[in-house]
Formats: C-alpha cells, structure tokens, sequence
C-alpha cells in the first residue's frame, strides 16, 4: 500500500518537475471565521509540481515522511489511492477552538468529508491554538476530487470558491514550465 501511495506522486500525465515558480500562497484557499484562519493545499502532484522547486521538494518530502501514516489512515477509509490536501489551522485569537472534522471540499457538484487525518504538528490534538499558533495536518479524502476545475472548501457554514482563481493561474503556469522545459540549459 506505501509503494501504492508513492506511486501516486509521481504522476504519468504531468509536467517535470523544477521548472514551477508558483509560491505555496499563490494557490492556497484561505477561510477566516472570527478566530481561526484555515489554507488548504493540495497535495496532488500535478498541482505541486507547478510551486518552485524547494516548495515542490519540501511537500514531497513531507508526505514521504508520512507515507505509512497515510497508508494506514487510507486502508481505515477503505482507499489505497486517498485524494491528499495539507489543511493549516492558525490561531487568530488566544484559545481559538477548531473542529478538523468539519473541513469539506466540494468537487463536481459532491460533497467529500476527510476519510482520514494524518496529524503534523504537537499540537494537533488539544484542538485549541493560541493567537499566531498553527496546526497542520494532511487531510486525505476519497478519489474523485478534481483539482482541474473549481472546488469548493467548506468550513462551520463558510465556504470559498477561491480554487477557480488558483484553476487559472495553474493554468497559465503549466504552459509556462511546458515551455521552459523545451529551453536548451543555459550554458550550451
């Protein structure tokens, strides 16, 4: 099942890798309520592979890391091949609660709720934060969520479509790392 997920990281219908320039901020959905504030990044390797090439290597590092985690959360939800998203709770207030279990992406007109969570930071499990502080978590949700079109991020009745704008920009960068690719490396 860990080779199963690995293999989903490399992707056969993607552009190569370190030719992104795309900063993790210019593509993640943010969601404020009066005390939190959430991002969530897909994890999906034709979207990472379009983020500058430390971004890229640092998120694939990371969910390497955690590949038996992942594997384990996945085969609880019943998926080799679990969709992954890394969510960021930040505290805006002191003692600013979150509830992870009500984070939910909408994708071609259905509803999905995590399968499973893969907690990254101490902190994860009190559910509360401080004003400043952060836990992070990868997210994982059945297959079928398309990061091609928009999405919908889901939140204690909040909800943002902001992916549509993160849609376009992927899209102008996938022609753009398409076209570096093709260059000689400089030098020749």
């Amino acid at each position: 099942m860990i080779f199963a997920l690995l293999l989903c990281l490399i992707a056969q219908d993607t552009v190569p890798a370190g030719y992104g320039t795309l900063r993790r901020d210019d593509i993640v959905v943010s969601l404020a309520t009066g005390s939190i504030e959430i991002q969530v990044l897909p994890l999906d390797e034709r979207v990472i592979r379009l983020l500058a090439p430390d971004t890229y290597q640092s998120l694939t590092q990371l969910v390497r890391s955690r590949a038996a985690e992942i594997a384990d959360a996945g085969a609880r939800g019943a998926t080799e091949r679990p969709t992954l998203v890394m969510v960021t709770y930040l505290g805006v207030v002191p003692e600013a609660r979150f509830n992870p279990e009500e984070l939910n992406l909408t994708s071609r007109g259905r509803l999905f709720r995590p399968i499973g969570i893969v907690p990254l930071s101490p902190t994860w499990s009190s559910f509360q934060l401080d004003a400043r502080q952060q836990a992070a978590a990868i997210y994982l949700f059945e297959p079928g969520i398309s990061f091609d079109e928009q999405l919908t991020v889901s939140y204690q009745g909040l909800a943002s479509d902001a992916w549509s704008h993160s849609v376009r920009l992927l899209d102008q960068e996938r022609a753009r790392v398409k076209a570096r690719a093709q260059l000689p490396p400089r030098g020749e």
